[in-house]
């Protein structure tokens, strides 16, 4: 059979996609067939045809059981970016109409602590619990991908740090809770037997930084670190100091107990970091009572979380006064 490369979407093409969406998140047919309500020959059936229409192998399947090829893979980042634009345009309509149904998309960054998370979660049960009919996706990004997910409308609200200059297209909602952390290196580096760095030249030293966080790269005074590679999150980071050679910035949490054995804090924990967290959304988003309240929740479950993170004193009336 003749494959026809596809050049208009139509909306059988859209059926075909989500049967391929549902099979790819669920990592194979079987697993599947109850989320499609469709037996296995028809969903077999539907991948095929999708496959002659954009004239690609999508998927391998066989013995060696389900796995998605190359080409697969980023169709099926498009079709969740395509599908999750779509919910959050039929939720935003329908808020319209004052009915608060649907699917709401939360973005967190990764690498946030387990008490942040746990925050999270407890935000989106009462959230759902308030608003019975509401359905919360959540999924994380790296550093890097934050402010695009804000302005591309592929989500609603997003959970993240964030040091860069605030475009005025995103909503910056912030919580009075920061992200802590140090100057770390190895026990076998040689900065971890100094005791004060104002001797020391820290260009002289590799540095690991992570990408897209701009504060990723200087310490405290104006001291800039010699980056020499990047990574895409902060346990990335972390892996490329326990090697010893490098030092680089961490988050105070994922030093853990386990980890002390292996990392310490350069010159008595002098160079120190901190970064705000916020609840980010476009403002092309339509904050109706579902996401203010998630927002909400949100900010105050992880004010009182505490844990891995600092809260910051709020002034004082008289202060403000």
């Amino acid at each position: 059979m003749v494959s026809i490369m596809l050049n208009r979407l139509q909306e059988s093409d859209i059926k075909l996609l989500r049967v391929f969406f549902a099979v790819a998140s669920c990592n194979g047919f079987t697993a599947a067939e109850p989320v499609l309500r469709m037996q296995r020959p028809n969903i077999s059936a539907a991948i095929k045809k999708l496959e002659e229409r954009l004239d690609l192998i999508l998927c391998q399947r066989g013995r060696g059981g389900f796995q998605l090829t190359k080409e697969g893979e980023i169709v099926y980042q498009e079709t969740k970016r395509i599908f999750s634009a779509f919910d959050n345009f039929v939720f935003n309509l329908k808020s319209l109409h004052d009915d608060y149904s649907g699917h709401i998309t939360l973005v967190v960054q990764s690498s946030l602590s387990s008490g942040v998370m746990a925050a999270v979660a407890k935000a989106v049960q009462s959230t759902m619990k308030k608003f019975d009919d509401i359905h919360v996706n959540i999924q994380t990004r790296q550093y890097q991908e934050i402010e695009h997910v804000a302005l591309s409308g592929e989500c609603h609200l997003v959970l993240s740090c964030y040091d860069l200059v605030k475009p005025e297209s995103v909503n910056f909602n912030e919580i009075n809770t920061s992200v802590t952390g140090k100057l770390y290196c190895a026990k076998s580096h040689i900065l971890s037997k100094v005791d004060s760095l104002k001797e020391v030249a820290l260009e002289d030293f590799p540095a690991v930084g992570m990408s897209g966080l701009s504060s990723g790269n200087y310490v405290r005074d104006g001291q800039r670190l010699s980056v020499k590679i990047w990574s895409d999150c902060w346990e990335s980071c972390r892996s490329a100091i326990m090697t010893g050679e490098y030092i680089g910035l961490l988050p105070d949490y994922l030093v853990t107990p386990e980890m002390q054995e292996f990392i310490v804090p350069v010159a008595q924990e002098q160079f120190q970091f901190e970064h705000q967290l916020y609840v980010l959304n476009g403002k092309n988003v339509r904050l109706n009572p579902v996401l203010k309240h998630c927002i909400k929740e949100l900010t105050w479950f992880i004010e009182q979380s505490g844990q891995g993170v600092q809260s910051r004193p709020k002034p004082s009336l008289a202060a403000v006064s």
